[in-house]
């Protein structure tokens, strides 16, 4: 299996939601990480990250949300054409993974209208309850017309061990995690916004967007756990990290 990352847009947001410690008014840049995954069974995205709409009208897509989180990406930044990198095409897409439903990490997933989302039932069920976007969830990018093949608990996608999703509720209620091992490259876990940077791992802060603070505590415990293991953790917003990985063309196996 190959594993590419991608990007899937570009943000600014206030520092003090992931970083302890930070001015009020500080704001900081992130990425927005997606990963392409080749199987011989199939091709796998985890995440599909910000539509590309947003970049000439955010507010238009975002409403409110806009002014807490603006994109600063240039149009073509984004999974759909990123994906050219890696020599795929989005009809070459059997399965998009949504670690969650917020906008940020499923805005392309429009683009993949032969591929199931897979996505964990409560994240589902919180998504479809919250109709004013207050948390958000955004209809127009989750609810795009794809089959959803529900996570209750654990799956090995693939039946080898080289793809296992792990249910990790309190980012939201249905976070869930990526548990990838490579024959070349050994193992890393795609954590999303369970542990957005590396400080809120490595200091136990729990973000102030988190749906449950303690959740998301036990969260941090069971990927330090994966990490102890010779797990490489993937944070989902850390830009001192993405700016080191291979990304594109470049791939890990």
């Amino acid at each position: 299996m190959k594993m590419h990352f991608l990007s899937g847009g570009r943000l600014r947001m206030r520092q003090r939601t992931y970083y302890p410690g930070a001015d009020r008014d500080a704001l900081f840049e992130l990425p927005v990480s997606c990963t392409l995954l080749r199987h011989a069974q199939g091709n796998v995205l985890f995440d599909s990250g910000c539509h590309p709409g947003v970049v000439d009208d955010a507010m238009g897509h975002w409403g409110a949300l806009a002014a807490r989180m603006e994109p600063l990406h240039a149009a073509t930044d984004n999974v759909v054409a990123q994906l050219a990198l890696a020599g795929v095409a989005a009809d070459d897409i059997d399965a998009v993974i949504c670690s969650h439903l917020h906008t940020d990490h499923c805005g392309c997933n429009r683009f993949f209208p032969r591929a199931s989302v897979i996505v964990h039932a409560a994240e589902l069920a919180a998504a479809r309850a919250d109709a004013d976007a207050a948390n958000g969830y955004y209809a127009a990018d989750w609810d795009t017309g794809q089959s959803f093949d529900e996570l209750t608990g654990a799956r090995d996608v693939f039946g080898d061990g080289a793809l296992t999703l792990l249910p990790l509720p309190g980012h939201s209620p249905g976070m869930t995690v990526a548990h990838v091992v490579l024959p070349r490259d050994g193992a890393f876990v795609l954590a999303s916004d369970a542990v957005p940077v590396a400080v809120n791992l490595d200091q136990r802060f729990a973000p102030r967007n988190s749906w449950d603070m303690e959740l998301t505590m036990a969260g941090f415990d069971e990927i330090a756990r994966l990490q102890a293991d010779g797990a490489q953790v993937i944070y989902g917003h850390d830009d001192a990290q993405w700016q080191a990985l291979r990304k594109g063309a470049e791939w890990y196996e």
